[in-house]
């Protein structure tokens, strides 16, 4: 079973690599590995450095986010990159706003690129999904302000499948809610739940 799992997996990520569907994104899409995994994390899109460097979360957030991964769950992030299937919302580099900063998928993009993440899940059928930042939480359920829903734990599904969500900020620098309460304290709860869930506890012990 998991051949197979890895066999179709592996021709996902090979399409998805070569999507051309939105024209306003700057290429080359930037994929995790095609990992076998009941955890699916799911970002927002792509900064301006991960397109560079070929793997998400590559530059200073993912570094914030690692270090959380680190220090609560005792995931490394070559372990983390290894075991845990690497999504986002859009796997492009949107390109930079008239301010400067990075700028965010349109509704249509989101769609487009909404199609891979439901293959991901209809595919892997994950136990549990890791929402970080706004974007990626909203895909899941209706947003509310972070402070009611940093720390909880969502039963979500697609495709028919049923699932865990838990989210989390995003780690960007800036943004100073992980970093302030009551953000710090919230986000430490829910990597602590994310500790705690059932699909970690396998990953860390295998």
């Amino acid at each position: 079973m998991s051949k197979s799992l890895q066999r179709l997996i592996s021709v996902h990520v090979k399409k998805l690599n070569n999507c051309d569907m939105c024209p306003l994104m700057h290429k080359p899409v930037v994929s995790g590995e095609p990992i076998v995994s009941k955890v699916i994390l799911v970002g927002q899109a792509p900064g301006v450095k991960e397109p560079i460097l070929g793997k998400p979360f590559a530059w200073t957030a993912g570094k914030t986010m690692f270090r959380w991964f680190r220090e609560s769950c005792g995931i490394s992030e070559d372990e983390f990159r290894s075991k845990i299937y690497m999504a986002a919302v859009c796997r492009c580099f949107p390109g930079k706003n008239n301010k400067g900063g990075d700028r965010v998928p349109n509704n249509e993009e989101i769609i487009n690129c909404s199609s891979w993440l439901n293959s991901e899940i209809k595919i892997l059928k994950p136990d549990l999904v890791i929402a970080v930042g706004k974007l990626a939480i909203i895909q899941f359920i209706e947003y509310q302000k972070l402070e009611f829903l940093i720390s909880k734990s969502f039963n979500c599904e697609n495709n028919g499948h049923s699932f865990d969500m838990i989210p989390l900020p995003h780690p960007s620098g800036a943004s100073p809610w992980p970093r302030t309460e009551p953000g710090k304290t919230l986000t430490q709860k829910a990597l602590k739940k994310i500790s705690n869930h059932p699909a970690i506890i396998t990953i860390k012990n295998s």
